[in-house]
């Protein structure tokens, strides 16, 4: 029988309510398409912050990286908010993505019909947008810091205190995350769509020669530039036009989440990280870790089931177990269980609003 072995990194908040739930349909798919799975549970986040004082710990990262893949719920909360920023629980998730080397971030934005009504767009039509989220480079590493400065701005007023975050990419970053643009697109609708800021930034007007470099060797893709204020406009105004975008890390952070929105809750949207061919990727809910709703049973943990499919198929080739879940996720939808923040305006009596236990054992019911 093959063996997987599975980090799971519960993380905070609702973290590990939602991981909960994913690991127990993965035990009933597993069990029911005859491979096995070993579960390695190791905290992350404010949660290893509280045990360790630090998010990510050594011990952790290689467990990680020895793994098949890795399961994340959500990390930080307000309680961590006020310790030093070296060590806040999104410094973990910088830190892992870059321990793993996963340089790409899926983020696919997908409506299912059941839920048009909760989307807070009218008439909405069909929606599946794939997110290439560049990962590891960008603002978010960059070199930052804070410095003194004498100057004086034009109204008088004394500069003081500089702070600094560096936008940089590399011809080598930008280069392996739009291949995987065009090789996604290909695999789609074959389009392709590159959101920068080139009227303004450099970092971004090499993005778009990079891609221009790129497109002969892509030719059944077809290629077209927005700047990221448009693109956030033209994802409210014509979010059925997209196929696959691929941006900068700051710009698919901001878009995914706006793209998640309007699909009808950014809980039914899962995601997945990856480096390197054979190497472990790492799977995770678009969603924070919600610590208001902690522990009341509102959670929804059908992104993180959407993960732990993205998962077996991504990492661990078990595409017949990852269609399963996704197939009895579309079931679950289609029979009228809905959590809270799926539930929309809808006046329908028929619907089932359920708890995250109920809507985990409705999922697994339908495997």
């Amino acid at each position: 029988m093959k063996s997987y072995n599975i980090a799971v990194i519960a993380g905070d908040g609702i973290g590990p309510e939602v991981t909960s739930s994913a690991v127990e349909v993965l035990k009933a798919t597993a069990s029911k398409c005859g491979f096995e799975l070993n579960f390695d549970e190791r905290l992350f986040g404010g949660a290893s912050i509280d045990a360790y004082g630090e998010p990510l710990t050594e011990e952790t990262l290689a467990v990680c990286k020895a793994s098949d893949a890795v399961l994340l719920g959500a990390v930080g909360g307000p309680k961590w908010d006020k310790v030093d920023p070296s060590i806040r629980p999104e410094k973990g998730l910088l830190n892992i993505r870059k321990g793993m080397g996963l340089y790409s971030n899926l983020r696919p934005a997908l409506m299912f019909e059941e839920l048009a009504a909760a989307s807070p767009l009218k008439n909405i039509s069909a929606i599946d947008i794939l997110i290439v989220r560049e990962l590891t480079g960008g603002i978010y590493f960059g070199e930052r810091g804070r410095k003194e400065s004498d100057e004086i701005l034009p109204d008088g007023t004394p500069k003081g205190i500089v702070a600094y975050d560096v936008e940089s990419y590399s011809v080598g970053e930008i280069t392996r995350i739009v291949r995987q643009g065009f090789t996604y697109a290909q695999g789609r609708n074959k389009k392709l769509t590159v959101v920068d800021k080139a009227n303004v930034l450099e970092s971004s007007r090499m993005w778009r020669e990079i891609t221009e470099s790129l497109k002969p060797e892509y030719p059944d893709v077809e290629v077209d530039y927005l700047y990221v204020d448009n693109a956030s406009m033209q994802l409210i105004a014509r979010p059925s036009s997209f196929d696959v975008i691929v941006t900068s890390n700051i710009f698919g952070d901001i878009l995914s989440d706006e793209a998640g929105q309007i699909t009808g809750s950014i809980g039914m949207l899962p995601s997945a990280s990856l480096g390197a061919p054979g190497t472990p990727g790492l799977y995770e809910p678009v969603h924070g870790s919600a610590p208001d709703i902690a522990g009341t049973g509102k959670a929804n943990p059908l992104a993180t089931i959407l993960s732990a499919a993205m998962l077996l198929r991504w990492s661990l080739n078990e595409v017949k177990a990852a269609d399963m879940i996704e197939n009895a996720v579309r079931k679950v939808l289609a029979d009228g269980y809905r959590t809270v923040d799926i539930l929309g305006n809808s006046s329908d009596s028929s619907l089932k609003v359920v708890d995250t236990t109920k809507m985990t054992e409705a999922v697994i019911a339908r495997l």
